[in-house]
């Protein structure tokens, strides 16, 4: 007779789960899944709109527009021999990547209690579609760039691409891991504190002037020197530096700059995944019992409706 020990189970649920848990296999196993994720990450977000998929166009265009006039106009910040507008476009392109994982990510478990109270999955499915879903959204941007680009250096526009634009990619993917692991410590917290989506919404903003999205990082070094370390201790600063040196060579890549933005990354990243882990559980239980205690709420109210409130007409 065949024991329970020879069965060879698809999938086993098990009590405990390391701290830092990537499951590539299971994730390999719900791949379709995560792809419908990606589409309605994609499709489903400007759906209602007018211009639909348009806006994923006229944010960075509006945004590198009035930075132009704000920063390089008004506030007469240089950019060297780089036009203002294709500076300040290479910028935001990037920067809105970041914004826009960590914005999506930070919501993963709110956004999804639906699904995660009903059916289940590996829950960082979820926060890695964001991932995948905005790089489509970064490609279509670049290609704007590179429109611009184009006919910039068509006009005469001292502009070229360095020879590290090859690791643009790699850039790219340091970017999407550090959002990944900031936006999965920020999910696990607005579970539980929801005060901090307004918080994030808040920080994000203030982290882009932190960020040296609309101005060169040796500005800040230079004209307020007792606050570039604000600067000098973020790590998305580098990465974004570093990608409009590698698109337009200006500025510089500081290499001891990129060792600390990436060892920040990683070490961000494994504490996301640490503590996403680690409140998976605990939080689709309370997701549960939010939905209960809705619920029961929806039929008190109910109950203390009387048919006399209505009136009906014969």
């Amino acid at each position: 007779m065949k024991s329970h020990q020879d069965d060879n189970w698809l999938y086993t649920i098990s009590a405990k789960r390391k701290l830092i848990d990537f499951d590539f296999k299971e994730i390999w196993q719900y791949r379709d899944l995560l792809m419908l994720f990606i589409k309605r990450d994609v499709i489903t977000v400007y759906k209602q709109t007018v211009l639909g998929p348009l806006w994923y166009l006229i944010q960075p265009l509006f945004t590198a527009l009035t930075f132009t006039l704000i920063f390089n106009k008004v506030a007469n910040i240089e950019t060297g021999t780089v036009p203002p507008f294709l500076f300040n476009l290479a910028g935001i392109s990037v920067w809105n990547y970041f914004k826009n994982c960590l914005a999506a990510t930070s919501s993963t478990f709110n956004a999804n209690a639906g699904i995660y109270s009903k059916v289940y999955f590996p829950r960082v499915i979820s926060p890695l579609s964001v991932v995948i879903s905005n790089l489509i959204k970064l490609i279509i941007q670049l290609l704007i760039f590179i429109g611009f680009y184009t006919y910039y250096y068509a006009s005469g526009a001292d502009i070229a691409l360095d020879s590290t634009a090859v690791l643009f990619p790699l850039l790219i993917l340091l970017m999407a891991l550090l959002s990944l692991g900031l936006g999965m410590i920020v999910s696990s917290m607005v579970t539980k504190y929801r005060d901090l989506t307004q918080l994030l919404n808040f920080g994000i903003q203030l982290l882009m002037y932190m960020s040296a999205v609309m101005y060169p990082l040796d500005l800040i070094r230079q004209e307020m020197p007792q606050f570039a370390w604000l600067v000098e201790y973020n790590p998305i600063a580098y990465y974004i530096e570093a990608a409009r040196y590698m698109l337009l060579s200006t500025g510089s890549i500081s290499f001891e700059g990129l060792l600390f933005s990436s060892i920040a990354t990683i070490v961000i990243l494994l504490l996301g995944l640490a503590i996403f882990n680690k409140t998976e559980v605990g939080d689709t239980e309370q997701l549960d019992e939010r939905e209960k205690e809705s619920e029961e709420e929806a039929l008190e109210e109910l109950e203390d409706i009387e048919i006399e409130d209505f009136d009906f007409e014969e």
